[in-house]
């Protein structure tokens, strides 16, 4: 990725939620009007239909794109009602005095405190390795991360292990956080509904989606859009998720990439990194935010769309494995200019 632009959503490109003339960056097999239809608006009850959201949670490996059925092409009117998140009054749980938001440090200290035993017996640290894949390794591969840094690691995967607990007040107030930070609203929501399906959870219980990934998945969102430098980014992010044919399960998405944030952990991939900073917590958190950009810009300047999804990970995934000190510095660079610019989307003239 160049470090001349930080911008991923142009003003240009992206106005109103629209990308104007994107039919000039598909290939030529997609500018009949039936097949631009079908990407025009695919509803999340019909990507359910068509098994694309279940290959998109944490522990698919890929999938193969699925020929477009006549039921979706009818969709497209009822996808386009949810263009902005409107959650009915109904679903949102009426209280005068909403919840207070979480920081992500409150909620890591949450698990910092409380007793993870029997969750950390289930952890695997690194991916072992036998023979000349061992061999090859230790002469060839990233260092070892230090000794005092391994239990830190460990609360990481730890984290992973651990499911979402609706009676858990801390849990809790990390998914309503979520919620309002994405949206803008003031006020709770429902800890089940329709209104999770909008921000891109595979069906109204957000739980069912975390399985591989854990807890560290929602922990991920939340330092996504509770620190001040990432909010814009996850905001521009999350308006692409919407857009009318470059449409993505948002959350679903991100768990995706907490699942490459925790193999590039268990790999090594991160060690370097992790002993010059001393630290890994948030290391693996600027990590996870870096390739989420690289993953938007890509899905943006590439017009890729839902049925991409499965190849465009597997690329994802490779570039920053292989390469994760240069997406840290694209990130620290576009965050850096959007602090100078207020803005990761540029002005546009006239």
């Amino acid at each position: 990725m160049s470090e001349t632009s930080c911008s991923f959503l142009t003003g240009k490109e992206f106005r109103d939620g629209q990308i104007e003339s994107v039919s000039a960056g598909l290939s030529s097999s997609y500018k009949d009007k039936g097949a631009l239809m079908a990407f025009r608006g695919v509803p999340i009850s019909e990507l359910k239909n068509q098994g694309i959201l279940q290959a998109l949670t944490a522990e698919a490996n890929g999938w193969q794109p699925g020929v477009v059925s006549e039921e979706m092409l009818r969709a497209q009117e009822e996808w386009e009602v949810v263009d902005t998140i409107h959650p009915d009054i109904e679903r949102r749980v009426s209280s005068q005095q909403p919840g207070q938001l979480i920081s992500f440090s409150e909620a890591l200290e949450h698990f910092q405190t409380m007793d993870l035993s029997s969750f950390k017996k289930r952890i695997q640290p690194t991916v072992p390795r036998t023979g000349l894949a061992a061999l090859r390794h230790c002469l060839f591969g990233p260092p070892k991360l230090h000794q005092g840094l391994r239990e830190e690691r460990d609360l990481v995967l730890t984290i992973a292990q651990c499911g979402l607990d609706s009676q858990n007040p801390t849990h809790c107030r990390v998914l309503q956080t979520i919620y309002k930070k994405l949206t803008g609203s003031k006020l709770d929501c429902a800890l089940h509904g329709d209104h999770w399906e909008d921000l891109g959870f595979q069906g109204a219980n957000p739980a069912t989606d975390l399985r591989g990934v854990g807890f560290l998945a929602l922990l991920h969102l939340l330092y996504l859009v509770m620190d001040s430098k990432t909010l814009l980014m996850a905001q521009e992010i999350f308006r692409l998720s919407h857009h009318h044919i470059q449409q993505f399960p948002f959350c679903l998405m991100s768990l995706n990439i907490t699942r490459i944030a925790i193999q590039a952990l268990r790999e090594e991939c991160l060690s370097r990194e992790c002993n010059r900073q001393r630290t890994v917590i948030p290391v693996v958190n600027s990590f996870y935010a870096a390739t989420f950009l690289h993953l938007a810009r890509m899905w943006r300047t590439q017009k890729k769309t839902i049925f991409d999804s499965g190849f465009v990970l597997k690329d994802v995934e490779a570039v920053a494995k292989k390469s994760p000190k240069r997406l840290l510095k694209t990130l620290d660079y576009c965050l850096a200019q959007a602090c100078a610019t207020c803005s990761l989307t540029p002005r546009v003239q006239g």
